[in-house]
């Protein structure tokens, strides 16, 4: 007994001891990480010189020696510092800038009617909402709604005038999706349940065959529809015509319409490029590759000029909806090849186990290929959309007043002449915060829907 006793405490494993707290210290990581070594010495203090040096070149031009109010450029220059020395060009004349602010903004929209621009960001914010809301159903209803009709909704809203009857019914039909998306979020959280389902409830249909559900919903949804296009009828706006169309608002119009078209449109032609069928390969292939290989600026050259000679001159194209379409055409085909990309690089046994399952060709593209596709494709998406944006500047060079033509036009003003560099660091900024936001959301994409990818 006693031998058993001693050898089991000879070869019982000792316990593991904790490992040793960090002593290291403030200290220790500065030498490991900044002060390793001369080498490491000398780049440190030079990069903390530069880093000083710029910020305090950026303090003194941006703030201590900007000047805030004033009536003209010259004023600015004129200013007289608190040491007795005129600001001249070593301070910023944000006076400009700010009597420039709306127009950086809206362009040249009339400011009675800038209320129209403020209205439409806000319907396609709360349009985009659900998507974040846990207890909502249907987000990829929502989504697809909000992509194919609130460019129509929009249109009515900051054209007006008399509208046509196609720009009529389908921009009502946006507004009756509207009101049909957040009806859904009401009864998401007032009664747990769907829209849809409420109304098949309340109509008495619940045990009827489920192929009759549809018809239920398809006359819900005509009132709806029909109540939305009577009260469109009775819109008076006044007519904005695109030509007052500028600004910030401009570039993100553009550029908005041409990110929410690139990804179906990149999806159907990576689909088609991969497709067995010769003639569909073929034209896709074609379609991409030929506007890839063309830059942006003469594509958008082409459309301006070139297309409507090639249209009946009864159509008359607005020149804004020959560039939106020039863009989504151009970011389309970029957009083909990141999406076949992420098709490419799903392993092979995920087709063979979806086939194996009986699932179709759509249902394994739709259910299994495609959503592990997107989720390695965040990255090269977002930096796409990214590139997309600043692309858009390209439109001042045909003539479209956007935020970039704006602020070369503010230094032209008689008041402001020789007003530049501020307007320019103005929408550097702009542009700056618009990008940082859409790569930090990027990183939250890849952090929460990614899986195991997102920390490759």
């Amino acid at each position: 007994m006693s031998d058993t006793t001693h050898s089991d405490a000879v070869f019982r494993p000792k316990p593991s001891l904790p490992p040793p707290p960090n002593t290291v210290g403030v200290v220790g990581w500065l030498r490991k990480n900044l002060f390793g070594g001369p080498i490491d010495t000398i780049f440190t203090v030079v990069g903390i010189w530069l880093i000083g040096t710029l910020l305090v070149t950026v303090y003194q031009y941006g703030i201590a020696n900007a000047v805030w109010e004033a009536n003209s450029y010259r004023e600015c220059l004129d200013t007289v510092l608190p040491n007795g020395e005129k600001v001249g060009h070593s301070g910023a004349c944000w006076a400009g800038v700010a009597v420039w602010m709306n127009q950086y903004i809206y362009g040249r929209y009339p400011d009675p009617e800038q209320w129209r621009v403020q209205l439409c960001l806000a319907i396609l914010v709360l349009w985009l909402m659900p998507f974040w809301l846990p207890r909502v159903t249907a987000k990829i209803q929502t989504g697809l709604s909000a992509v194919l009709t609130f460019p129509f909704l929009a249109a009515h809203i900051l054209l007006g005038g008399e509208a046509g009857s196609f720009l009529m019914l389908t921009s009502s039909l946006a507004l009756a999706l509207f009101v049909t998306v957040w009806l859904n979020v009401i009864t998401s959280y007032a009664m747990n349940k769907s829209v849809g389902k409420l109304v098949v409830e309340l109509t008495g249909m619940a045990d009827k065959d489920d192929r009759l559900h549809k018809w239920v919903l398809l006359a819900g949804f005509a009132v709806v529809f029909l109540g939305a296009l009577a009260y469109e009828s009775s819109w008076d706006l006044v007519a904005v015509p695109t030509t007052d169309w500028g600004g910030l608002f401009l570039t993100l119009c553009i550029s908005g319409i041409a990110i929410a078209s690139a990804i179906p449109s990149g999806v159907i032609l990576a689909l088609g490029r991969r497709s067995k069928m010769p003639v569909i390969r073929v034209f896709c292939t074609m379609w991409i590759e030929l506007f890839r290989s063309v830059p942006l600026i003469t594509i958008l050259f082409m459309a301006v000029t070139m297309m409507p000679l090639f249209l009946p001159v009864e159509l008359n194209p607005d020149k804004l909806v020959m560039v939106i379409v020039a863009v989504c055409i151009f970011a389309s085909a970029y957009m083909a090849e990141i999406v076949r990309g992420g098709l490419q690089a799903i392993p092979k046994g995920q087709y063979e186990a979806a086939q194996a399952l009986g699932l179709n060709y759509w249902k394994v593209t739709t259910f299994i290929v495609m959503p592990q596709a997107l989720k390695l494709m965040i990255p090269n998406i977002v930096g796409n959309f990214i590139g997309l944006l600043k692309d858009t500047t390209l439109v001042s060079i045909i003539g479209l007043y956007d935020i970039l033509l704006m602020a070369k036009a503010s230094g032209q003003d008689p008041n402001w002449l020789g007003l530049h560099a501020e307007p320019m660091l103005f929408a550097a900024g702009v542009f700056f915060i618009i990008c940082f936001a859409m790569s930090k959301y990027s990183q939250h994409l890849e952090r929460t829907i990614a899986g195991g990818y997102g920390r490759r």
